[in-house]
Order: structure tokens, then C-alpha cells, then sequence
């Protein structure tokens, strides 16, 4: 899976790290949810420190579309609640 953290670059994310990603994705669902500011800043911290750990960057020679996309590391919690919501960015 190809994940892109906006204005940052791509991380390619192995098969077995997928699970992982989305229970975070869904921890940052449930802070914007719950109107939690607080719970989404750490949850999105580690979302984005999962994907820094675990993904492989993506060099500028490879053009493949981003499977996920998520918002720069510095996103507000207003612009957050629109993106994560439902789902959230992982579908599954």
C-alpha cells in the first residue's frame, strides 16, 4: 500500500503493517468523533510516526498513485474532523 502524508512524500507500507495502520486510522475517527482535540493530536502523532517507522519512502523516480493520503502532520482538528470521518482514510 502506497500512503502519502500530504506535503511530505509517499511511504510504501508492507501487507502485514496494514492492520496496524487502520486501527490507527479508526483511533483518530473515534478522537474527531468524540470531539476529542487532545486524543486525535496523539493518536494522529502516532499514525503519522507508524507510517515514518514502518513505510519505505517512495523515491521521486517511481510514479505510483497513492493508495491513502493523509493530511500534513500539522493539520488542525477542524480541518481533521472533515477528513476523518466514517471510515476514515483506511477503508476496511
Amino acid at each position: 500500500m502506497i500512503v502519502r502524508i500530504a506535503t511530505e512524500g509517499q511511504y510504501e507500507i508492507g501487507d502485514d503493517d496494514v492492520p496496524e495502520l487502520n486501527q490507527l486510522d479508526n483511533d483518530a475517527v473515534a478522537a474527531c468523533d468524540g470531539g476529542d482535540e487532545q486524543h486525535f493530536q496523539e493518536s494522529f502523532a502516532r499514525l503519522i510516526a507508524f507510517v515514518r517507522d514502518k513505510g519505505q519512502p517512495v523515491g521521486d523516480d517511481r510514479l505510483d498513485p497513492s493508495d491513502v493520503i493523509i493530511p500534513p502532520p500539522d493539520v488542525s482538528f477542524e480541518e481533521a474532523k472533515a477528513e476523518f470521518s466514517g471510515e476514515g482514510l483506511i477503508p476496511g
